[in-house]
């Protein structure tokens, strides 16, 4: 297979698609991701064989059991995905909406209008959901989309795209409106990196080494999330049932996941009090906890942390607890070794709440409420592309509208500007 030519092809089609599913009616739509999601229910036990072949072949590689998790299907998820495509027929389709039109002093009216990006090219590793889940939000916004999933998800990703191409026929819209990258080689990768010409944005969704080499070669625009390094931060104030059950939450709900947090930090005022009791639900759990002297003066059997700990984004059962002196040194630290995705805090102190809202630069912040929220399921955008740490165009969970921009419309009566 010539790599290039291949990708170029793919290129040109999605180009061409995506004049037809811009100007797709929200029914047309509509029509599409309910067929899509019926063809992936009706399909549940081709979806979980297919996906039993990928386990086995991940777990023949070898591959780390945070993957493992990411890449596994049951009928539960099964049934999530559908349900998510489901949620996305209820969301207002936001193509051509009209917002701030107001006249000016010539006459004419100025407002704005929303339109899709165009062409989607969608990089991601291990989690099948994500084809339907791309495939889906792309067909709402108007989007034509490519993508490319891992090698270790391929048998179930050809046979969720096959749920989506018969759910884009059934609808009339154009088969290329979302297309698979048929082939494992990496060599597409580079390649879809450097369509410019057909592709307006790349969104990597997968591990450090994913989304540093997409930034690093791709010619066209990236919206990405770096690591997620989540914390909780326990103020003096929190109460301590609420606590036990957010912090055991967020670490343990799913270890192989960007929102799951990874570092506890604790008010020395409460250290003592709170950390024992903590510990010993985590060990529960099985999980490894690795702190600052602090912490291993009130829990001896901690591993001490390295510098290193508080950078890392473990996706498995470890948690690094550091003892703080209070809210700014919280902050401090969530600011130096933070990724921007998702931090919380506990506390019944108002004043401090707000103070943590403002000043912590994260896509997603919190008071009293599990990281593990942090997700377009649970924000009502439906299924989700991925959560973006950018500042510029789409900022935490990149739903609809993310996958959508504004251009400028004005609306006269044969005014002429004098």
């Amino acid at each position: 297979m010539d790599i290039t030519e291949y990708m170029q092809d793919i290129g040109r089609r999605a180009r061409a698609a995506a004049r037809d599913m811009a100007r797709a009616s929200t029914a047309a739509k509509n029509r599409a991701l309910a067929a899509i999601a019926d063809n992936i229910d009706a399909a549940q036990s081709e979806l979980l064989a297919a996906n039993a072949r990928d386990l086995a072949d991940a777990r023949a590689r070898g591959l780390a059991e945070a993957l493992i998790d990411r890449l596994t299907l049951n009928p539960a998820r099964v049934t999530a995905i559908s349900d998510g495509l489901r949620q996305i027929m209820t969301l207002p389709d936001p193509v051509g909406t009209i917002t701030d039109l107001a006249y000016r002093p010539s006459g004419i009216q100025v407002g704005r209008m929303r339109v899709p990006l165009g062409v989607i090219g969608i990089i991601y590793e291990a989690r099948p959901n994500v084809t339907a889940d791309a495939a889906g939000l792309c067909i709402k916004s108007g989007n034509a989309a490519i993508l490319r999933g891992g090698s270790e998800a391929l048998h179930c990703n050809k046979a969720l795209a096959a749920c989506v191409h018969a759910g884009l026929a059934a609808a009339g819209l154009p088969a290329d409106g979302v297309q698979i990258v048929g082939t494992t080689d990496r060599a597409a990768v580079g390649e879809l990196l450097r369509m410019k010409e057909n592709v307006d944005i790349i969104v990597p969704r997968g591990g450090q080494s994913l989304i540093d080499r997409v930034m690093q070669d791709s010619l066209v625009p990236v919206i990405k999330h770096y690591a997620g390094v989540c914390h909780v931060y326990i103020d003096d104030s929190a109460d301590f049932e609420k606590t036990f059950a957010v912090a055991l939450n967020a670490k343990t709900h799913r270890y192989g996941t960007c929102n799951t947090m990874e570092t506890l930090l604790v008010s020395e005022a409460i250290a003592p009090r709170i950390l024992p009791p903590l510990a010993l639900l985590y060990r529960d759990k099985g999980v490894e906890l690795r702190g600052c002297t602090a912490t291993r003066a009130i829990l001896p059997d901690a591993v001490l942390a390295t510098d290193e700990d508080w950078r890392t984004e473990y996706l498995a059962p470890i948690l690094s607890i550091r003892v703080v002196a209070g809210l700014d040194e919280a902050i401090d630290h969530i600011y130096r070794y933070g990724t921007g995705h998702t931090d919380a805090i506990m506390t019944e102190d108002i004043t401090r709440a707000r103070r943590f809202l403002r000043e912590v630069d994260s896509s997603s912040v919190m008071v009293n409420a599990s990281t593990r929220f942090a997700d377009g399921y649970e924000y009502g955008l439906g299924a989700e592309i991925g959560i973006s740490t950018d500042k510029l165009h789409a900022r935490g969970p990149v739903g609809l509208e993310g996958l959508t921009s504004q251009k400028y419309v004005v609306l006269g009566d044969g005014h002429v500007r004098a």
